[in-house]
């Protein structure tokens, strides 16, 4: 057990968030807390890391407990980089108690080679001893490779280490700090919408490296392949209370209705069975002969509402969004022809060409900043082109929803944003609007620039769903979204009948929208038929080809070539000398197991003289087994 929360609860204003929440999180369990926007996921987070106390319970003091070895790392919604340091400064942070070891075990080898007296000598050989062998235990001399392996991962390859943090986007300080928090590898890791800001490629590198961290990981994430690949456990908070799932978001889905479903025959047949008792109460209580009787099932009655059954909560989702239009456009609705995409004096792509028909929904990959947003504000001509033509039909009426929300005035309200686009719209009407994307109450007397990003997002889509355009162009239309929001959004695009050009990273849209995926990949545009999984099958089909042509199959003459007595005896040598490395290879590895054992053993600790032999010798025999592994390399490939 890692860490353990009895009886916790948390109040706002007087009313219950978080109510008698029991949780443990034992070691290496990968856990994702799912729940709706404001149901109190950061909460708890805040409440575990200790940044937020919690609240008495109606009864007792709740209890929050850590094991002594519970060392937590945070990656909250925020960057937590000093914009001061450089990258490689920063990076080097979570291994500064390894620097300290590096630098004290030099000063202690300078020391044990001059003249010490024996009492000295004793006490600098056995701190040499302690220091270096936790030293190398924590892969101290390992630092560099993980710092370079994590940020080559999280899409930091070819990065200058010495810019400064502070010349970093947003985005970048999100993905470096994410880097920081992996390298500092904490018993507990706590992530907080972690592939925010993350491209395909870097999210799948990211899931892929926590399927195999050691420490135990609490997620909360409204990414649905992520919380596939990476969670074993899932917890959900619905109505202040918390409720464990073992497995991952799939069977937490399938397990949650069936639940309800067993729930809602109990509580169906429980209503049934007050039904009855209230019949029998209410026909028999004035009789003098059955007076008694009554009164029994009275008592029987009270007992079965005191312990009702709750009526189930059956999954319904949450926001109401409809996307109709009023003009149907011709079949052939738009063109680009070679056209340039560009930004801030930078071609991002030499040429582009897409032909969309009506009905057609594409998706646009790839990694972060390859040009898929410039590509829509190029299209729509927000940005200009200076080459190429683009063509779109009569009676095409466009909706864009832009991710940065930038068409959004952050000083007018809520309900101003829609009167001010819509004048002739009554304050019922809008709000009508606002309240099928669950935008009410106070909520829409807010300005637009302090609601949250979720909130943002529904009010973009009420102004789309009003705008009725028959080609919507979206750029991460899910970014910010709970995960029952999503699914609603996804249910309108798929019955939204005009066409749709996006640009998502979400894998469970691309798979549900799209008909057509395009691929920007080092500076050109890839198009594959059908979605998300059918890409993923293409591509694989492109790598075996390549590997085919990477090794082309032998000409006759080359087999003949082969077929001769000297190479047959050539063959016969590579395959004997691959033995014989394999066999000294082995006998290497133990050879420095034995001696990496030999050194930690206190008669060893206490003799320098016999310890520098001994370090020597592993070293030495560390870089004949690096000379041997090189060699079966090469004869390998």
């Amino acid at each position: 057990m890692l860490c353990s929360l009895e009886k916790i609860w948390k109040y706002f204003n007087g009313e219950p968030l978080l109510r008698d929440i029991n949780f443990t999180i034992n070691e290496g369990e990968r856990i994702g807390l799912v729940g709706r926007n404001g149901c109190g996921k950061t909460t708890l987070l805040s409440i575990i890391t200790g940044n937020l106390g919690y609240d008495p319970s109606p009864e007792n003091d709740g209890r929050m407990s850590f094991s002594g070895n519970c060392r937590i790392g945070y990656l909250e919604q925020g960057v937590g980089l000093s914009t001061e340091c450089s990258v490689s400064e920063e990076m080097r942070k979570p291994f500064a108690e390894l620097d300290r070891e590096h630098e004290r075990i030099a000063e202690l080898e300078d020391a044990l080679s001059g003249k010490l007296s024996d009492s000295e000598r004793e006490k600098a050989e056995s701190e040499y001893s302690r220091i270096s062998t936790h030293f190398e235990n924590n892969e101290g001399y390992l630092i560099d490779v993980k710092i370079k392996t994590v940020l080559n991962g999280m899409g930091f390859s070819g990065l200058d280490l010495s810019r400064s943090v502070n010349s970093l986007s947003g985005g970048e300080r999100t993905r470096l700090s994410l880097a920081k928090l992996l390298l500092e590898s904490p018993s507990l890791l706590i992530l907080d919408e972690p592939t925010n800001h993350l491209d395909l490629d870097t999210m799948t590198w990211l899931e892929d490296y926590l399927l195999d961290y050691k420490g135990a990981i609490l997620v909360v994430s409204h990414n649905r392949y992520f919380l596939d690949r990476v969670c074993t456990r899932i917890c959900e908070i619905e109505d202040g209370k918390l409720k464990s799932y073992s497995g991952n978001y799939s069977f937490y889905v399938k397990q949650k209705r069936e639940d309800n479903l067993h729930q809602e025959k109990l509580y169906e047949a429980e209503q049934e069975k007050i039904k009855e008792l209230q019949f029998f109460i209410d026909k028999n209580r004035v009789s003098a002969t059955s007076a008694k009787a009554a009164k029994s099932k009275q008592h029987m009655l009270d007992r079965i509402v005191d312990n009702a059954v709750e009526k189930p909560k059956m999954y319904e989702k949450s926001a109401k969004i409809k996307l109709e239009y009023d003009i149907e456009p011709p079949k052939e609705v738009f063109s680009a022809e070679n056209i340039d995409v560009s930004v801030g004096g930078k071609t991002l792509l030499e040429s582009f060409s897409l032909n969309m028909r009506r009905g057609d929904k594409v998706g646009i990959i790839g990694k972060n900043g390859t040009g898929k947003t410039t590509i829509l504000k190029t299209v729509q001509g927000i940005n200009s082109h200076s080459k190429g033509r683009i063509n779109w039909a009569q009676n095409v009426k466009l909706a864009y929803y832009d991710q940065k929300n930038e068409y959004l005035n952050p000083n007018n309200t809520v309900i101003e944003e829609i009167h001010r686009r819509y004048p002739r719209m009554t304050d019922y009407e809008v709000r009508s609007v606002l309240g099928s994307v669950l935008l009410t109450g106070e909520n829409v007397f807010k300005e637009v620039g302090v609601i949250s990003g979720g909130e943002k997002t529904k009010l973009s889509f009420a102004l789309m769903s009003l705008k009725r355009g028959n080609f919507l162009i979206l750029d991460e239309p899910t970014n910010h979204l709970d995960i029952s929001t999503k699914e609603v959004l996804e249910d309108a695009l798929k019955e939204y009948t005009g066409t749709i050009l996006f640009v998502s990273h979400d894998r469970y849209l691309l798979n549900k929208i799209a008909d057509r995926i395009i691929e920007i990949r080092d500076g050109k545009a890839y198009e594959y038929k059908g979605n998300y999984d059918d890409y993923l099958k293409a591509r694989e089909l492109e790598k075996e080809e390549a590997e085919k042509v990477a090794v082309p199959s032998p000409t006759p003459a080359e087999k003949k070539q082969y077929r001769t007595k000297s190479q047959r005896a050539e063959d016969v040598r590579k395959k004997q000398e691959l033995a014989d490395l394999e066999k000294s290879i082995a006998n290497l590895e133990k050879e420095i197991a034995d001696t990496e054992e030999l050194i930690c053993t206190p008669e060893v600790a206490s003799d320098y003289q016999k310890m520098t032999e001994l370090c020597q010798s592993l070293d030495d025999r560390k870089n004949e087994l690096s000379e041997l592994m090189d060699r079966w390399i090469e004869i390998q490939e």
